[in-house]
């Protein structure tokens, strides 16, 4: 039986119009390889290999020179390979852990040392059970003398019960994938009210990421895209953009250059894509 797939394309195409000079893929993951980086014993999913190389190919190809490279759950709490990754990108990527809520303070502050600036915490039923929300909060006044941010993933519909926990946060809290929507029920649902809501507190951004999991369509799709582009146009300085490659437990292959061709419609201005992919997440990944 053969193994896993790789998720992630063979050969991105070139984006249509050069990215500006510095910017950067606010979310990626990278898995293994397995030989040197094996998959955690009881992970949600095994994925194929997509190690480091493979993403500095493909942010070649983008003109991608920073990134944050997010802990992946097929990995559990075992940083090493995000570790690896951004260490030998010498300050120019950093990244973003996966923790228990009652971790110790000397590996809080190991992960920070090594270039990690945030936790990110799963609430999606397909992960697995996590920490629980008031656990999270507790721990975020840990974070907070580290300069490191809560980063949460949840299902839209749990953004009702999540958004008065998180506001209670120590810390900036960065919300993944638009919120998780469901692109099919339209901008004036009450999901994506929610978000609006949760949005105007100034300690909350957004990554307009994760086009192709919000959509009902095939590429390009065309029904996630006014979600970013309404995220951008209110809330400029606290959006951050993201390929999500290698685009795990995803039903297709999405194309990287073709996934940053979208920024024309998510930022039509170039004010805006400055701001998107070069000055918000310079100014919050303090990246070198």
């Amino acid at each position: 039986m053969s193994g896993p797939q790789p998720s992630f394309h063979p050969a991105p195409g070139k984006p249509k119009q050069r990215l500006p000079a510095g910017a950067c893929d606010s979310h990626v993951h990278v898995f293994g390889p397995s030989s040197v980086f094996p998959y955690a014993r009881g992970a949600p999913f095994i994925p194929h290999d997509a190690p480091k190389e493979k993403l500095f190919a493909m942010h070649a190809v983008l003109g991608i020179e920073h990134c944050v490279i997010v802990q992946s759950t097929c990995h559990g709490f075992d940083n090493s390979a995000v570790a690896d990754a951004i260490t030998a990108k010498r300050g120019a990527y950093c990244g973003v852990a996966l923790a228990p809520a009652r971790v110790d303070e000397r590996e809080l502050k190991r992960l920070a040392g090594l270039g990690f600036r945030g936790i990110r915490f799963n609430f999606m039923q397909h992960l697995g059970a996590g920490s629980k929300i008031e656990e999270v909060i507790d721990m975020s006044a840990r974070l907070a003398p580290l300069g490191m941010h809560l980063q949460v993933h949840f299902e839209s519909s749990l953004i009702h019960e999540l958004a008065p926990w998180l506001r209670r946060s120590a810390v900036p809290v960065v919300i993944d994938h638009m919120g998780r929507m469901d692109a099919s029920r339209g901008l004036d649902q009450p999901d994506f009210r929610a978000l609006l809501e949760l949005m105007q507190d100034e300690r909350f951004l957004v990554k307009v990421s994760g086009a192709e999991r919000c959509t009902r369509q095939a590429p390009p799709y065309r029904d996630a895209l006014p979600f970013a582009a309404k995220l951008v146009a209110e809330f400029p300085a606290r959006t951050l953009w993201g390929t999500d490659w290698p685009h795990p437990n995803l039903n297709h292959v999405p194309d990287d250059g073709q996934l940053a061709d979208l920024l024309e419609e998510i930022a039509p201005a170039t004010q805006q894509r400055q701001a998107l992919l070069v000055d918000n997440p310079r100014r919050f990944y303090r990246y070198a």
